[in-house]
């Protein structure tokens, strides 16, 4: 199922669910946005090319933007090139964060070009995260003293750059596998969600800001580890 939070002639801002593929891949090759965003056409009477603007991987929910022709695409990248594309991702992570926001510039790069891990490396390309406390759940039994729900904006837009950064500052993403560890307890992918976009109109020059509330299994998230800091605070 396809969920538009924004469309126009000329783009399209769906709210991805998490656990779908983007692109169709040999492991994947049905079942993804693409092959949904190809049903959608159908439904609605459309016909474009899709042209993904930017990226979110498979278990990360939230806004993806699709320019439905090559200026849309043109325009939108050099939106991002130049800073103008605003991206804004609410996370869970592990460990309790004491500074209310801050800002993290570490390069990130591929230490080994056989392994899908990225990490902070000295010539690395520069990845610049900014990030801000939404809401801190105090558990002394927990990893890191408890867990804190962010807000983080991305300046650059470099593959698993919020995971990276988190994960590197001694805060992964709660659920995340491959920079952490798996959390099945509390949530069965990494809590990421990309909760905010805002750009101009390709054409009209008009801004226009999207939003997605919480995905379900996040939203579950925050309530149960409000739960648990409560117990604490009454026991």
């Amino acid at each position: 199922p396809i969920e538009s939070v924004y469309e126009d002639d000329d783009m399209l801002v769906i709210n991805k669910q998490p656990g779908v593929v983007v692109h169709p891949t040999k492991g994947h090759p049905v079942g993804t946005i693409a092959n949904g965003l190809m049903r959608y056409m159908e439904q609605t009477g459309q016909s474009f090319k899709i042209r993904f603007v930017n990226r979110l991987d498979m278990d990360t929910s939230g806004l993806l933007m699709i320019a439905k022709n090559s200026h849309c695409q043109d325009t939108m990248m050099k939106q991002m090139k130049l800073d103008k594309v605003v991206k804004k991702y609410t996370a869970i992570v592990h460990g309790v964060i004491s500074e209310e926001r801050g800002t993290i510039d570490l390069p990130t790069g591929r230490p080994d070009p056989d392994d899908v891990r990225r990490w902070v490396m000295e010539d690395g390309y520069p990845s610049v995260t900014h990030y801000e406390v939404l809401k801190r759940f105090e558990d002394p039994k927990a990893e890191g003293g408890g867990y804190t729900l962010v807000k983080l904006r991305l300046e650059t837009g470099r593959t698993h750059q919020i995971r990276v950064h988190m994960a590197y500052t001694g805060h992964p993403l709660v659920g995340d596998t491959l920079y952490g560890h798996a959390d099945s307890g509390l949530i069965n992918r990494q809590a990421l969600h990309a909760s905010s976009l805002t750009f101009f109109q390709p054409v009209s020059g008009e801004k226009i800001v999207c939003e997605a509330e919480l995905p379900e299994d996040m939203s579950i998230l925050t309530e149960k580890l409000g739960e648990r800091c409560e117990r604490r605070e009454d026991s």
